[in-house]
Parts: structure tokens; C-alpha cells; sequence
């Protein structure tokens, strides 16, 4: 049976590492063709879906609340003010550094533990369990998987592999 902690931090830190290489790729690929960083960085797959930038913010609120959450201490606030591929950079280097710094002992038997969310017009009150595997992991999958799709719909030359960062 997998603990907790290893079914969400390692691969939290893994796919924001790879999802970090993808920005790389993309910010020297945009110098390269002479695409201004500001079109990659407000691209979007549809008029009404947030941008490459507000995805990378998202994904990287998600995991850090996670981590928090299931260790019952409070999730650490950022700005959502990041405009350049180095401060997304910075972002993903401050989340992951937050997630490294949790243990096993701070993450396992969290799947009991009562995680309430509040949005403007739901309220969801999950188990530790139901919030990792029913909300968290498909959050995450599918704002990073917008933020690739993103830069693959403006050109970018990247794979599966990149994105499952085994290239």
C-alpha cells in the first residue's frame, strides 16, 4: 500500500520540475523565433480559460494547499502577480522548495483527516483521501496539462516525455 506522502509529494515536485524545463524550452524558443515573452505568457486555449501564466499559479496553489492541509498547518499565501517566465520560475522554485521541507511522518495518516474548502459559490468537505485523489491530482493534472497544451498550440516542440519530464 503507498503512503500519502508518496502518492502526492514526490510526484508533485517531479511534475513541477518538468513543467519548469517546459518554461525553459518555451522562453528560449520564443527568443529565438522573436515572439515577445507577454504572447506566451497570456496565451490561452480559449477566449474563456485563463492564461499560461494563471495556470502555472494554480497548479502550483494546489499543491502547496495539499501539502499543507493534509500536515494541518496553514498553506502560505502568494501574490499571483508573477508577469515574466524568471518569476514563474521563482514560483515553481518556492513551491517546490515548500513541498520538500514536509516529511512522511507530517503527510502519512492524513486520509481520515477533514479538509474543508470554500469557494465563492461551494462549500466541499473531503477526506484527506478524497481531497488527494478526487480533487487535488486532477486539478493539477489538468492545469498543467492546459499550461503544455498552451505552449504546444503556440508552437513549442515538446512531447509526452517532456511533459512526463523523462526527456
Amino acid at each position: 500500500m503507498s503512503s500519502m506522502y508518496k502518492t502526492s509529494l514526490p510526484m508533485f515536485i517531479h511534475m513541477l520540475g518538468s513543467i519548469s524545463k517546459i518554461l525553459h524550452k518555451a522562453e528560449s524558443w520564443g527568443a529565438e523565433k522573436n515572439i515577445a515573452p507577454e504572447v506566451l505568457l497570456n496565451a490561452r486555449l480559449a477566449p474563456d480559460m485563463y492564461p499560461l501564466t494563471k495556470q502555472i499559479q494554480i497548479a502550483t496553489d494546489v499543491v502547496k494547499g495539499c501539502a499543507a492541509r493534509l500536515a494541518g498547518v496553514e498553506p502560505p499565501s502568494y501574490a499571483d502577480n508573477e508577469a515574466s517566465f524568471a518569476e514563474l520560475q521563482a514560483r515553481l522554485e518556492k513551491t517546490i522548495a515548500f513541498l520538500k521541507a514536509f516529511t512522511p511522518e507530517q503527510i502519512d495518516g492524513s486520509e481520515s483527516r477533514s479538509i474543508e474548502l470554500n469557494f465563492p459559490n461551494l462549500q466541499l468537505k473531503l477526506s484527506g483521501q478524497e481531497y488527494l485523489t478526487g480533487f487535488v491530482v486532477p486539478n493539477f493534472y489538468f492545469h498543467l496539462s492546459t499550461a503544455y497544451g498552451i505552449l504546444r498550440h503556440q508552437g513549442l516542440a515538446v512531447g509526452k516525455m517532456d511533459f512526463l519530464g523523462r526527456t
